[in-house]
């Protein structure tokens, strides 16, 4: 079921609680306090979800290069996934969060990028859900059976020696999905040089969303692409690659479907700046 609409309603899923074969994963978190999101789930979250931590479970352990937020191991990803009753290709797995899709993006990316093409994202959020007064719980589900062998499409990530060899060329865009004073160099609140890769224009991830944390319009997304529609090649950064995913999200709800990931980011490029 590859054509899976990306974003799911409230509504749609508040009609699916039911199903047997989905899964919610609850994807809060903030980067400056690691244990929030989770401390907020065991507070209240949709009926029968799961919780995915950033740091310990969508992303590995942060070595010397390779960014903030390495991509986590495959088997250790898939035991979670199983542990959670997925099944490869079969079960239907809702991701939200209450970031505009920062974090819920990308487990959306991970699973499609493992193989898993049946996964959308809550449109607006858990804000959202809470709304438009719909079941909250706050009980832990027990853990299932599932069966997830990962399939990694390896062709949909550049690492910085690739994007380094590529991104001058003509037919390539490099799209930098931070927030615009942080493209620039102008703040940089996290890693230890401000600026941009060479060469990359500025998309920022929250210009998917509108301040409630809904999608725009299609219209108005494929307004945030148009300038690139004619590139052979599409490769998006953020930080750490992880919000960058929500622009991968969007395109994706549009069609754009060639886009790569270079999932290092901002720092893993600065990484190699770095004097030591």
């Amino acid at each position: 079921m590859s054509n899976i609409n990306p974003i799911i309603s409230s509504e749609l899923l508040a009609g699916q609680l039911s199903n047997p074969n989905l899964v919610i994963i609850d994807c809060r978190f903030r980067l400056g306090n690691a244990n929030w999101g989770y401390e907020q789930y065991l507070i209240s979250h949709i009926p029968g979800a799961y919780y995915l931590n950033l740091d310990q479970d969508l992303s590995s352990p942060v070595t010397t290069h390779g960014g903030r937020h390495p991509l986590p191991d495959a088997s250790t990803f898939a035991k979670k996934l199983e542990s959670m009753g997925i099944i490869l290709g079969e079960t239907l797995v809702i991701a939200y969060d209450d970031l505009r899709f920062a974090f819920a993006a990308r487990l959306w990316w991970l699973l499609r990028y493992f193989g898993h093409e049946k996964v959308a994202v809550l449109d607006g959020g858990w804000p959202g859900w809470q709304g438009n007064n719909y079941p909250v719980d706050n009980t832990t589900p027990s853990p299932k059976s599932g069966n997830f062998l990962p399939q990694p499409r390896h062709d949909w990530l550049v690492n910085i020696e690739t994007l380094k060899q590529r991104k001058d060329l003509d037919n390539v865009i490099v799209i930098d999905s931070r927030d615009s004073d942080r493209y620039r160099g102008e703040r940089e609140p996290i890693d230890p040089i401000a600026g941009s890769i060479p060469g990359a224009v500025n998309s920022p991830w929250k210009g998917v969303t509108n301040e409630e944390g809904c999608i725009l319009p299609e219209v108005e997304q494929r307004g945030l692409w148009a300038n690139f529609q004619g590139s052979e090649e599409i490769i998006v950064y953020c930080g750490s690659g992880v919000t960058a995913c929500v622009n991968l999200l969007s395109m994706e709800s549009v069609g754009i479907k060639r886009a790569k990931l270079y999932p290092g980011g901002w720092s893993d490029w600065c990484s190699y700046l770095v004097k030591g």
